[in-house]
Parts: C-alpha cells; structure tokens; sequence
C-alpha cells in the first residue's frame, strides 16, 4: 500500500501569538513494500507527519492520500485508514492493560468485530510473529522485560493487520540487546508480512541497520530523501542540522583523510571490518612487491 502527501501543512495553536509551523508543504511518496527511515532534529516535525498517516491529525493544508483515500475528504473511512495504518507510540507498552499477554493483544482484533476465538487466533500469531511464544501468553505484561513489552505493543498493533506499520521511536529506552532484538524482529516482520514499515528515530545506527531510504525533515520541509547511502555520505549538511551519521561512517570518513584507501559510504561495523581488511590486505600486498 501507498501513502502520499502534497504540500502538507500544519500549525499549532494556529491565529493565536503561540503558534508554531511544524510542516510546510510536504511532499513524500512512500511505496507499497518500502522500508523507509525518518530522521530529523527535536522539533522537526516527524512526530506531526507520521500521525498525519493515520488521520489521527487532519491536514489544515495539502493532501494525505492512503491507497488513493483523501484522508481530508469527510466521506473518506477513518476506521478503515487505521486498520491499514498501524502507528506505534513511543513507549508503547505505557498503553497495556489487560490481566495477559494474549488478551491484551486481543483487545484491538475484538474491537474491529472478531469473535473471541478469531480474536485470540489473531493475537497469538501475532505474538509469534515478534518472536515472543506460548510460554509468555498467560503471564501478566507487567512481568516482563523491557523488550518483551514493547514487543507485547506492537504485536497489538499486527493483530489488527495493518499494511503499513509506523513506528515512532520504537527503541527508545531499550538497552542495546533489546534494541538489536526488536530490530530484527521488525526486519523478519516485515519480510514475512511484506508490510511497508516508516521508522521515526534520533538513532543512526538503527537506520543504518535497517533502512532502505532516508528521509530528513527539519524545520517543517523535507530536506533530504533517497537511499541511506547517499543521505549518509551527506555528512556536513546532517551536522549543519544537529544530526549525526553511524559512528563506523564517521571512523571510515576519519582514516580516509588520513589517507587510507578505504570507502566512506559503510554503514555497519560488519561493512566496516570487511572494508578495513581489505584496505590493509592491499597496502601489505603493495609493500612486499
């Protein structure tokens, strides 16, 4: 499925002396099956924008098309936008609230008019599918890791079967296995479910990990859009914004103007690695000859 905006606006507290421009006429287009970061200083409008997805904020100005619905036409289904556009909070696992793991994810199915039986089908295949078993589905989610709740939010999110899963910060206050872990699990999610997934994050290193394409917001515009790889190569402008590029980006772009031969667009410490023995593989052949 597709989401589009066209020339997106919107303010806060819009005619009154507090009023702040979060978005000024945005245009993204995100396609069906697309991985796609969106990264941008505090207070650049990320925020604003995905919750623009799901109609839980109404354009003031421009367009939010879902698989061609005007989200600003008044006939358009906003029940239905949202089962196709999952949006998960930061901090999601603040929102749990059922005595168990299973009925809590439960609730979202029950809501959309399944019957108790398809409800807990539903939310027990979505359990598994962020890598959490039967074992957990009884248990209360307030005696679970960290990790494991958040993993308990989003599966609550899956079980309504979105297309499009919108996750805003979702590693926030994790430590880093449990980042790694829920990373991967939203990778293997989305390969399994061929669902289109937009991850908001100050994180570099989990963009890098996982994204196929870099959006940058500041002040309200899109200023950057295109592969990581090229939005990370733009390491002066990100800086100029108060962004940063992975920590191995940084390391590959400090030895190149040392004058090592080594590239500058590697994004993981395993490209890293790969990139640095080969380098030194080369200057030692060079030596012996």
């Amino acid at each position: 499925m597709s989401i589009e905006t066209v020339s997106l606006s919107y303010t806060y507290n819009q005619g009154s002396p507090f009023e702040v421009r979060a978005l000024d006429r945005v245009s993204v287009k995100i396609g069906d099956g697309e991985f796609v970061a969106l990264i941008g200083p505090t207070g650049s409008g990320k925020s604003t924008l995905v919750q623009h997805f799901n109609g839980l904020i109404k354009p003031q100005s421009g367009k939010v098309l879902v698989d061609g619905m005007d989200l600003s036409d008044r006939r358009t289904n906003l029940r239905q936008v949202r089962r196709r556009v999952g949006l998960v909070f930061q901090y999601p696992e603040y929102q749990l609230f059922e005595e168990t793991v299973l009925s809590d994810v439960a609730f979202g199915p029950k809501n959309l008019g399944h019957d108790e039986s398809e409800s807990r089908e539903l939310a027990a295949a979505a359990l598994r599918a962020v890598g959490l078993d039967e074992s957990i589905f009884e248990r209360s989610p307030f005696d679970l890791s960290g990790g494991q709740m958040r993993r308990v939010a989003i599966a609550g999110v899956l079980a309504m079967g979105p297309g499009t899963f919108v996750l805003d910060e979702p590693t926030a206050g994790l430590d880093p296995r449990g980042r790694g872990d829920l990373l991967k699990h939203i990778v293997k999610l989305r390969e399994a479910k061929n669902i289109t997934v937009v991850l908001v994050s100050h994180s570099m290193e989990d963009v890098a990990k996982v994204a196929e394409r870099v959006m940058v917001i500041n002040r309200g515009r899109i200023e950057m859009d295109g592969p990581t790889k090229d939005i990370f190569s733009r390491v002066d402008e990100l800086e100029g914004m108060g962004l940063g590029v992975p920590q191995v980006t940084k390391l590959m772009r400090v030895l190149k103007q040392a004058g090592k031969q080594v590239r500058e667009d590697v994004l993981t410490i395993d490209e890293a690695a790969s990139e640095i023995a080969r380098a030194c593989l080369g200057a030692g052949s060079r030596a012996r000859v």
